[in-house]
């Protein structure tokens, strides 16, 4: 196991960014001191044995630091010559661009988190309205308002308009409770929502309001 303190730039430490590959932290730590002026422009770095053993890592680790900034052009590896550092503007770059990809990382990683968190809500939702549409099933007889389930097929008047637009209520006597759609549930669905294909309404009302929905949505 490779061990990397990154002894020769204590600034740069930071626990939230230490999960980088070493050779890249230690990259990005040279970078930093040729910002701070550690090394200057056209002055030639120690060599990779000399390098490695301050950072504590091997020789190769060294090499592939070396590789990534030579990338942006921060330094340049000259055969039989060492490593001559060609640009400070460059460094600053290179540093710029790997903060920014660390932040990226973490808000990419919140994004997963967040449809994950979707995911297992929807679920549960779906898994809810599926208990109350069989409980109302069973015992529909008894309930004076029960639930009707309408699918929009290809071709309705409905499609594209939003409830408020329908007028739904005022025509049907039915109240729309949910919307069943790709697999997910929109509970109490606002005036504005708009019907598409393929949407499946769930709504409670009085038995003679099949028919106005039927008439309505069909």
């Amino acid at each position: 196991m490779e061990r990397s303190n990154l002894k020769p730039n204590r600034q740069t430490a930071n626990p939230g960014k230490q999960r980088k590959p070493v050779y890249e932290r230690i990259a990005v730590d040279i970078a930093r001191r040729i910002v701070n002026g550690d090394f200057e422009e056209g002055v030639r770095l120690s060599g990779r044995t000399l390098m490695s053993g301050e950072y504590g890592v091997s020789p190769e680790t060294i090499r592939r630091s070396f590789a990534l900034l030579e990338e942006m052009k921060v330094v340049e590896v000259v055969k039989n010559s060492g490593v001559l550092v060609r640009s400070i503007t460059q460094a600053q770059a290179f540093i710029d661009t790997h903060d920014k990809h660390d932040e990226s990382k973490k808000l990419l990683y919140r994004m997963h988190q967040i449809v994950r968190q979707s995911e297992s809500l929807n679920q549960e939702l779906y898994s809810i309205a599926n208990q109350v549409f069989s409980i109302n099933t069973r015992f529909a007889q008894d309930n004076p308002f029960p639930i009707f389930a309408y699918t929009i097929q290809e071709g309705s008047k409905a499609i594209g308009q939003c409830l408020g637009e329908l007028r739904f209520w005022q025509a049907t006597a039915a109240t729309v409770v949910a919307i069943r759609r790709e697999g997910t549930i929109i509970l109490s669905p606002g005036p504005k929502e708009p019907l598409h294909i393929g949407d499946t309404l769930m709504m409670v009302g009085p038995q003679d309001s099949v028919d106005r929905i039927e008439t309505l949505l069909g």
